[in-house]
């Protein structure tokens, strides 16, 4: 592995950790890892964001005559 990190949970978190880590067999730690792969995954689906604000154009987008601020 690489990284080592502390986190404190709540008492609620810390059962429920506890208690899927009993029932799945899998340890504390791959849970927390799967999670945050996970969440790391679902990151990815709004890469169209990194496209805000680079729209070319007339500053005030708008072209047509009537639109236009002279």
């Amino acid at each position: 592995m690489g990284q080592t990190i502390t986190v404190r949970l709540t008492k609620q978190l810390a059962t429920w950790l506890a208690a899927t880590a009993e029932r799945t067999g899998l340890s504390q730690g791959r849970i927390v890892r799967d999670q945050l792969e996970k969440a790391k995954a679902a990151g990815r689906g709004r890469a169209f964001m990194r496209l805000a604000g680079s729209v070319r154009g007339p500053r005030d987008l708008s072209s047509r005559k009537g639109f236009s601020h002279a």
